[in-house]
């Protein structure tokens, strides 16, 4: 059972795992399951117990949906079940909650299990960083677990000799891999620990760092002609080749994520990733699709500037300009809806979306920091000026409404930038629904044979959106910062910050102005 696992127990650990092999002995035996239930628990795993409890409140009925033997114990069914009897469901998870379990009773012997992920180096070597050296990828493996993560690192882009001689520069780690540590620790969905990650800590974990500085688009080797290689494209196929050998060709379900650079890679690479699979022999593995914080629009500028650098080139002209400079490739799918030479459309979400057949979970702030710094919208300094906050908000109301037909989403309205690696993504809700639930959800009615995800189960919504028209209306929103003083800031204090009248406001809902701060402190 040991080298099942990939880890090997202390002696001591031998006891508590014989221990659990006898409770398996009860089978389904309910008197089992009580008498389990009724013991001592590790501190961590309350702590998980609570984060579902909390979530079962916000959704009547949960319980018995998410387990058919949920119903007779819904008060005081735990986030994930430990009920071992022999059946396909428990047997996924099996070996991963023992270890757990184990590691639970004996913290002491656990520390000597690592539970970061550990960097591999390809070993297709003329598949590069920007600069030649070799890419790869960090790997925690799960092996009584047939569900897969793979992570795209987001980080922005270059566009051009100039600005990628800079990028080179100042953030070397993103076009090189001659510094990168030896392990990384996962946070957010990454995260291994089920207080932090309450329906995915058990998956295969894998994190490919983001050196490629092409939204993961790229296809072209370093040359005579350009002295950096762009192959993102190509890392993310060579990391799912490599991933095979080490257990990949029996997963059940295969996760793309990604953040910001690396959400719009996974919109341009979902369908390639299972197409992939499919050319060889691999079938059965369900691959899907998280873009968090890369859902951007090809809007018009507030103020219209040059092309010159990452931050303040229009989006539509950033990737005009690196398409052709990374030599990008886009799914062909999508590819056949434009002329050729406007394949840069396929690089926006509500452009792309309609063409993928992979099931796709959106998680966009209405009020992307990245989307306003290309627009040239800057909120630091003095309070933001009429036409600002107007051109604000109607870039949330734009978002919001190309994001009406898609069925998997989570848009907070808040002024922020990717959320689903930060430690804070457990308290963020739309509409009393925490992010990790949505997720959730959106996985049972995948499970439940809603091939396309396009139908939420019954007090288990997955299309959520904030109804208020403002940045940081939500109360969950991430804290805002002063960018001078570092000082955190209330909802109020950012809205005046924002040029928001107050007094005007409440004049025109025709209330108080004290009733008025009372709602906005609320979020109301």
């Amino acid at each position: 059972m040991g080298s099942d696992l990939g880890w090997q127990p202390s002696p001591r650990l031998w006891r508590p795992l014989l221990f659990f092999i006898v409770l398996l002995q009860l089978g389904g035996s309910s008197e089992g399951r009580k008498s389990w239930r009724s013991g001592r628990q590790s501190s961590h795993y309350r702590r998980a117990q609570g984060v579902a409890a909390r979530e079962r409140s916000q959704s009547p009925g949960w319980s018995q949906q998410h387990h058919p033997a949920a119903a007779a114990a819904a008060d005081t069914e735990e986030s994930f079940t430990l009920d071992f009897t022999a059946v396909e469901g428990n047997i996924d998870n099996f070996m991963a909650q023992i270890k757990s379990l184990a590691q639970s009773l004996y913290p002491c012997s656990a520390q000597n299990l690592n539970d970061d992920m550990k960097l591999h180096f390809l070993e297709n070597s003329s598949v590069t960083c920007n600069d030649g050296t070799p890419a790869g990828y960090y790997m925690k493996e799960s092996k009584g677990s047939r569900r897969w993560l793979i992570f795209l690192e987001g980080g922005w882009y270059c566009f051009s000799k100039e600005n990628c001689d800079t990028r080179y520069d100042t953030m070397r780690r993103l076009m090189s891999s001659t510094n990168w540590p030896h392990s990384k620790t996962g946070t957010g969905i990454l995260s291994p620990q089920p207080e932090e990650n309450p329906y995915w800590w058990n998956a295969n974990m894998v994190f490919i760092p983001y050196c490629s500085s092409d939204v993961w688009s790229g296809a072209s080797q370093k040359s005579e002609k350009s002295e950096y290689a762009f192959m993102g494209a190509l890392i993310i196929q060579e990391v799912v080749k490599e991933l095979l050998t080490k257990g990949l060709e029996n997963a059940k379900i295969l996760l793309l994520a990604g953040t910001s650079a690396g959400g719009t890679g996974v919109l341009l690479n979902v369908d390639r990733v299972a197409e992939q699979l499919e050319e060889l022999g691999v079938h059965g593995v369900q691959v899907r699709g998280l873009a968090d914080s890369g859902w951007f629009l090809d809007n018009k500028q507030y103020q219209r500037t040059d092309c010159i650098d990452t931050i303040s080139c229009a989006p539509t002209e950033a990737i005009k300009k690196g398409i052709r400079y990374w030599n990008g490739v886009v799914p062909e799918r999508c590819k056949q809806q434009f002329r050729e030479g406007e394949e840069w459309n396929c690089f926006f979400g509500y452009k792309i979306y309609p063409t993928l057949r992979s099931p796709l979970f959106v998680v966009q702030w209405l009020f992307d920091e990245a989307q306003l710094t290309v627009d040239n919208v800057h909120l630091t300094g003095q309070p933001v000026q009429e036409g600002q906050w107007n051109y604000i908000q109607n870039l949330g109301r734009e978002l919001k409404n190309t994001l009406k037909d898609v069925p998997a989403v989570f848009a907070p309205a808040c002024l922020s930038h990717e959320v689903i690696t930060k430690s804070y993504w457990l308290n963020l809700q739309v509409k009393g629904i925490t992010l990790p639930r949505a997720l959730h959800c959106w996985d049972r009615s995948l499970q439940d044979g809603n091939r396309n995800g396009k139908n939420s189960l019954k007090g288990c919504p997955i299309h959520l959106t904030d109804g208020c028209h403002w940045p940081h209306c939500n109360p969950t929103c991430p804290t805002i910062r002063d960018q001078y003083s570092g000082q955190e800031m209330t909802v109020i204090q950012f809205l005046m910050h924002m040029g928001f009248d107050i007094q005007k406001m409440a004049q025109q809902q025709g209330m108080e102005v004290s009733k008025l701060l009372g709602m906005l402190s609320s979020g109301s």
